[in-house]
């Protein structure tokens, strides 16, 4: 043999192993895909919807939300570190592979957005979305999820969010009900008046 012709053994080796690996690779991602869609179509399914468009203002909107972020909230419900009985519940037996291949099942559907129902006050939280209040010192809510409130990684996409799911969260920020991610959120939602909340929410469903 060769030394020309050993080389190409070697070089046929590394192919078909490469080859095979990216075939284990694309059926562990389609079984893992279709355990999501399983799981997201069972329980999940009962309060935020078939396609993570969510049933209630009570529930929020999954559709196009960040996989890590989806990770990192339930892990949290599982961890006890962000409280919900129902919650918990759903989460007690999911693994992490279950979380994060139900993050990207949620993240690839196509994210929603609400009519605008009060035009004025929509248009007030655009402003504080945008620059803040420097009067009560409440700071841009884009500095941190961005421009467009797409968010990024750990941080949620807030664009298309029910307004009544936002603005239940930000109130929750602001006593402190809301159990992780508060480090942050507290400072800027305590120095938020319901009004304010009401329209960043109300802004924030329409984008």
């Amino acid at each position: 043999m060769t030394r020309s012709s050993r080389s190409i053994v070697p070089m046929r080796t590394l192919a078909l192993a490469a080859g095979l690996l990216a075939v284990t690779t694309g059926a562990l991602a389609q079984a893992d895909e279709a355990r999501a869609r399983k799981i997201a179509n069972g329980v999940c399914a009962m309060c935020h919807g078939d396609q993570g468009e969510s049933t209630s203002e009570i529930f929020p909107r999954l559709a196009g939300q960040h996989t890590e972020y989806i990770v990192k909230q339930l892990k949290a419900f599982k961890s006890g570190e962000r409280k919900s009985t129902a919650m918990a519940e759903m989460v007690a037996k999911l693994t992490d592979d279950e979380m994060v291949a139900l993050g990207r099942y949620y993240e690839k559907l196509p994210a929603q957005r609400e009519n605008v129902k009060d035009t004025g006050l929509a248009a007030v939280g655009a402003y504080l979305y945008q620059n803040g209040n420097k009067f009560s010192g409440v700071p841009a809510c884009a500095s941190c999820h961005g421009p467009d409130a797409h968010g990024a990684t750990n941080l949620p996409r807030l664009a298309g969010q029910f307004s009544g799911y936002l603005f239940t969260q930000l109130k929750q920020f602001n006593k402190r009900q809301r159990t992780n991610d508060n480090v942050v959120m507290h400072t800027v939602a305590e120095k938020m008046t319901e009004l304010e909340m009401a329209a960043v929410a109300e802004y924030l469903s329409t984008k």
